[in-house]
């Protein structure tokens, strides 16, 4: 992978003019804005290309001195050296130079909901809710429960939430897809392994600029929260049911007592799958293999199983099994997947543009 000396030099001279212009004070509001934020997106680039640059010109010259028979044996030992890490630096580069997801540093909707297996998906869905959580907390995100069914032995049949915090999107985008559980229900008096299944869907959360919704687009309707009993049952008309007639989306939010909150937070969840929507839709073919990879629920659809029994988890899109499922669960084991999967990201789309 050889990126040419003219490349490099163009990505220097771009990252000094920035560096030149922020620093002569004659920016302002907007102007200052847009190149601060150039600045800081064109930096890590700018320090991959000083160090293979320096690299470069560090062979260049131990290269001359090899002719030096004083000199040869030190330099060409050096040689050897710079010249084994040189396609590392090459390759940190091109990764820094591949193209990113507009939406990676964003916050996220996390949508968890029980599939095929009954009161075992819900208590499945509690686990891998539980597994983000603890994720989260690893990463120091911030998860708040936006909307949840619980079901009626534990756990979820469904649950979205809001994890804010730095690059949310960029390491839970591969998570979206079917889960499924092998395992002992305790309910299970034979001892027989079940197979259980649940959906989680990763939506970038997008700015209310992202998304436009016109109030003319909205059906509400407002009505009585359903409860369990008891002095919970809410007596006052406040759950909200939101659809966007131009799409067809439907949210429904009654988890608050007041309408007010659970009108915010259902067009919060709406504002999320329109902006997916529009983002699918602007990426063609890649959007229905992606749409393709959630599925149905159905057992037999998966990108993950964890394997009680034998304590193993196996993410079948890049083949990799660890046989650490509680660590997975508890979340440390969980990076080491996700970062597999960036991994294998990433060396397709090198690959892609190798060609």
């Amino acid at each position: 992978m050889n990126i040419p000396e003219e490349r490099l030099a163009q990505i220097a001279n771009r990252f000094a003019e920035l560096e030149a212009r922020l620093a002569s004070g004659e920016l302002e509001g907007e102007a200052f804005v847009a190149a601060s934020r150039d600045y800081a997106e064109l930096e890590p680039v700018a320090r991959n290309v000083a160090e293979l640059r320096a690299m470069r010109a560090e062979i260049a010259e131990l290269s001359a001195l090899s002719g030096d028979p004083e000199m040869r044996e030190l330099a060409d030992a050096e040689l050897a050296d710079l010249r084994q890490q040189l396609p590392g630096a090459e390759r940190r580069l091109a990764l820094a130079l591949l193209p990113r997801d507009a939406a990676d540093e964003r916050p996220a909707m996390l949508e968890i909901r029980a599939g095929t297996g009954g009161d075992e998906a819900a208590l499945f869905a509690g686990d891998l809710f539980r597994m983000y959580e603890r994720f989260a907390a690893m990463q120091g995100w911030r998860v708040e429960p936006v909307s949840m069914n619980a079901g009626e032995a534990g756990g979820f049949k469904e649950i979205v939430a809001n994890v804010a915090g730095a690059g949310v999107f960029a390491k839970l985008k591969f998570e979206s897809g079917v889960h499924r559980v092998q395992r002992v229900p305790a309910t299970e008096s034979g001892g027989r392994i079940h197979t259980s299944a649940a959906t989680v869907a990763v939506l970038p959360e997008p700015t209310e600029v992202d998304v436009q919704i016109e109030d003319k687009d909205l059906k509400i309707d407002i009505y009585r929260a359903s409860g369990a009993g008891g002095q919970h049952v809410n007596t006052t008309d406040s759950a909200v049911r939101i659809t966007h007639l131009p799409s067809g989306l439907v949210v429904i939010q009654q988890d608050e007592r007041s309408q007010h909150k659970n009108r915010a937070k259902a067009m919060q969840v709406l504002r999320a799958r329109l902006y997916e929507k529009q983002r699918e839709e602007a990426q063609g073919a890649e959007a229905e293999a992606r749409r393709a990879m959630v599925g149905s629920g159905d057992r037999s659809e998966r990108i993950r199983t964890y394997n009680f029994p034998q304590g193993r988890v196996t993410d079948h899109r890049i083949g990799l099994t660890l046989h650490k499922l509680a660590e997975v669960l508890e979340g440390p084991g969980l990076a080491e997947l996700i970062d597999a999967l960036t991994a294998e990201d990433e060396a397709k789309r090198l690959a892609a543009i190798d060609g």
